[in-house]
């Protein structure tokens, strides 16, 4: 695909969203279609936006959701228990629940500073340099691929995360000033001896989980005709899939989840977390995520074998496939649909993607939906400046999966706070913006080159989303 192609087909999608004709001379500005998700979507601007589930669930669809939505919500407790259906933490552990890091079906938080504790929804990842047998990080030969900050009863935790922001004064072309920071990270209190000399740490924030039912259902073959991953068309532009295994069958397949598009599935993701963030095994994982030095970790008791049983496994990815969309707010109002076109004359659509359609799904309201994610689902160089120089498949250490932007606006209503970008660094859509740079530089640059009244134009389409 062309890059006038490309950025055509990005316009029409965002014109699309428009559901009257282009306002003439004197007349109101069009209105936008509100309806992100499709049929998946649900109007709401509570607390609860990114919490409810799609319009026409049948019975046994229903029963689906809350049960997932038990699992995913309430605190698992350590073995022996009498509450069995929900045992089996740890023995090292990030989070109790899913819930936890994603409350609210919501967005984690960082630290303040190195002295906060009080924070859910950041942790890191460790490996060292080279691939692996399945082409993935190498993990840290003592800890894994990620830190463990608490453990049950009788194990020592693995280690504590201490963040200090780093922070910059810069101003954008009009003289208005604005803030960047970056996380300086560290650990601390290591149970098993000190980290490989070349480890790679990398911090990453949980982000909101609505709407992943549909990212699943994009077209493989979508997501590869987008990919320009030798810049053919010299748009500065190179998009490129990541190819990961498929824990359920082995297969290679294109990875969506993840900050590095490093998890092809739903399912994959869900497995991924329970064992990782709570120490939880699954079909797909029935190995306790103990390191073999742990003498403590090993001789833990554990809930089960596995402790997350099929049935159990997916009903939750049931639940998470099937969170709605919330609905676009203001959609009439004329900044956002100001907003909207400027969106593409700076180049934002070029990676993210306003429209998507799905294809067939077992789940009818994700089935063959035009929806607007604003994401291509691509790996993209962003720069040195969010580089975390740690390769995940064929993700190198620079490039990060286009995030979706739908709900971004409703993270302050849901979660208190919004922090953006993979570690949480940016507290602002201008911070997140201003730190673009590689593939997203000719776009940061051209925000930063607008008037006060123009970026606030773009500021009001995304906080509508």
């Amino acid at each position: 695909m062309t890059a006038f192609a490309r950025r055509l087909s990005a316009l029409l999608m965002t014109v699309g969203l428009i559901t009257a004709a282009c306002a003439g001379a004197g007349e109101e500005p069009a209105a936008l279609d509100p309806n992100l998700g499709g049929a998946a979507t649900r109007t709401s601007a509570t607390r609860n936006a990114f919490a409810l589930p799609v319009d026409g669930l049948d019975p046994d669809g229903r029963l689906s959701f809350e049960v997932g939505d038990s699992f995913f919500t309430k605190n698992w407790v350590t073995s022996p228990a009498s509450t069995k259906a929900r045992d089996g933490l740890g023995p090292t552990f990030n989070a109790q629940a899913c819930s936890s890091c994603h409350n609210l079906d919501g967005r984690g938080a960082p630290p303040d500073d190195a002295g906060d504790t009080s924070t859910l929804g950041l942790l890191l990842r460790l490996s060292v340099p080279g691939a692996g047998a399945d082409g993935g990080p190498v993990p840290e030969p003592t800890y894994g691929d990620q830190l463990q900050d608490r453990a049950i009863r009788g194990v020592e935790p693995e280690g504590k995360m201490a963040i200090d922001w780093v922070t910059e004064s810069h101003s954008f072309d009009d003289g208005t000033d604005y803030e960047l920071r970056r996380p300086d990270v560290s650990v601390a209190d290591l149970s098993q001896g000190p980290l490989a000399d070349d480890v790679q740490i990398s911090p990453r924030l949980a982000p909101q989980v609505m709407g992943a039912g549909l990212l699943e259902a994009i077209p493989e073959e979508s997501l590869r005709a987008a990919a320009d991953p030798d810049d053919a068309d010299g748009d500065g532009i190179s998009g490129r899939v990541n190819i990961v295994p498929d824990p359920r069958t082995g297969k290679p397949v294109v990875g969506r989840f993840g900050w590095k598009a490093n998890v092809g599935t739903v399912e994959g993701q869900v497995a991924a977390a329970f064992l990782g963030d709570m120490g939880i095994t699954s079909p797909l994982h029935p190995d306790e995520n103990c390191n073999p030095g742990d003498a403590e970790c090993l001789a833990a008791p554990d809930g089960g074998s596995p402790e997350v049983p099929e049935e159990t496994l997916g009903r939750v990815v049931f639940y998470n496939k099937t969170l709605a969309v919330p609905a676009m707010r203001k959609h009439e109002d004329a900044d956002v649909v100001a907003g909207a076109a400027r969106f593409d004359d700076l180049g934002c659509a070029g990676c993210h993607t306003v429209g998507q359609t799905t294809g067939p799904s077992e789940i009818a309201q994700l089935s063959e939906q035009t929806i607007s994610p604003h994401t291509d689902l691509l790996l993209h160089d962003m720069g040195p400046g969010l580089a975390d120089d740690r390769p995940d498949f064929v993700a190198t250490g620079s490039e990060w999966r286009t995030p979706p932007l739908w709900g971004l606006g409703l993270v302050p209503v849901v979660n208190g706070d919004r922090f953006m970008l993979h570690d949480g660094r940016a507290r602002s859509f201008d911070e997140a913006i201003m730190w673009h740079g590689g593939e997203g530089q000719d776009a940061a640059d051209a925000f930063a080159s607008l008037e006060k009244n123009e970026r606030a134009e773009l500021i009001a389409y995304l906080e509508a989303l």
